[in-house]
């Protein structure tokens, strides 16, 4: 499920970033002097369509690292994070019927939660261990690479006691980092023993919490809301680098297809530059025109009522069998047995394990 986005791609929702900013609040700092740097109004971060990129938001945990006065910051702020702050993403995991596939379920979809790190669940015999190590990254010093891992545990701590419990606490934690001069005032904090030095960054707990049925979990609805998820998954892709700029002039022009060279004057380069940059993202012109329509008959067909001609007319199609002939080139199947069995589907779901 992962999808390369560059550290400067404004792709992600500001969920993130504003919930350090408040902590910040809380902590005593302006709005003002956390957003130093991130070049982002205040007032955007209350708009649920702003978009913000990965360096925008490390550059918030920069100023984290330099003006917060808890020396525990990090952690108690992934605290501030629950289900509610990540949308569909957070209601799928909160809507799960199992907390071994919720586990799953984090790690296969990770990058809808503004990822600065990188996360491996794992069970073995009794425990339940989460594996973490930040995104490989030049900007990532000593200093950031401590508040993000203890960022990331204060958010699995959260996000697990509220699907699992109030009651949920870590076996222990294992972190990579040397030990600070205080280290029985990490116990006291995190709730557990924390060992320093260590392989790996893992938070550890008892694999019993995952045998547990979880309170508020539906079949249909997580079925439902995962679907959502791969849509977002797929929303992501149609929109980075400059293959995303690419897709969003074609979208806007489907019925009427656009060329190689009009595409290179939009952007103000020239057609060669264009082919050059898109194969160094491993694409090409006509692979983009050829996905955007697969991906837009796919969505026509599976959630509307549009006839076949009309799909085809609105993909820019001479006519309706050149469309089908393309459908069953993507999909080995005809448009309408394609309709059919997505409603059929959807009329009858069945438990399906996202791992």
């Amino acid at each position: 499920m992962t999808v390369e986005i560059g550290w400067d791609e404004k792709i992600y929702p500001v969920s993130k970033l504003a919930t350090i900013v408040a902590s910040l609040a809380a902590d005593g700092v302006s709005t003002k002097d956390a957003l130093a740097g991130v070049h982002i109004l205040e007032s955007a971060l209350a708009v649920p369509a702003t978009r913000v990129s990965l360096n925008q938001t490390v550059e918030c945990c920069r100023n984290a690292i330099r003006l917060a006065h808890d020396p525990y910051f990090a952690y108690r702020t992934g605290l501030r994070f629950h289900v509610s702050t990540y949308g569909i993403y957070g209601f799928a995991i909160l809507s799960s019927t199992d907390f071994r596939q919720t586990m799953r379920f984090i790690m296969k979809y990770h990058q809808l939660a503004t990822p600065l790190c990188q996360t491996f669940f794992k069970e073995e015999e009794d425990r339940g261990v989460w594996t973490i190590a930040p995104i490989p990254h030049l900007r990532i010093d000593a200093p950031l690479y401590k508040f993000l891992i203890e960022l990331q545990f204060g958010i699995y701590v959260s996000l697990q006691r509220d699907v699992m419990g109030q009651s949920f606490a870590p076996r222990e934690l294992h972190v990579t980092y040397s030990p600070p001069d205080n280290t029985r005032s990490y116990r006291e904090v995190f709730g557990c023993k924390v060992l320093f030095g260590q392989p790996e960054n893992e938070l550890i707990f008892d694999a019993a919490w995952l045998d547990r049925t979880p309170e508020l979990g539906n079949r249909l609805t997580y079925l439902e809301v995962v679907k959502l998820c791969d849509h977002l998954i797929e929303e992501m892709q149609l929109h980075v680098g400059l293959a995303g700029k690419v897709r969003k002039i074609l979208l806007a022009r489907l019925m009427r297809p656009m060329s190689l060279d009009e595409v290179a004057e939009r952007l103000h380069m020239t057609t060669r530059t264009l082919r050059r940059r898109l194969r160094a993202e491993n694409t090409s012109f006509r692979e983009l025109v050829s996905e955007l329509k697969m991906h837009m008959a796919v969505k026509y067909l599976r959630d509307t009522n549009l006839t076949i001609e009309e799909i085809s007319g609105s993909l820019g199609f001479d006519d309706a069998a050149s469309f089908r002939h393309a459908f069953r080139r993507w999909t080995d199947r005809a448009p309408l047995e394609f309709r059919r069995r997505a409603r059929d589907e959807a009329r009858q779901p069945t438990p399906t394990s996202p791992g």
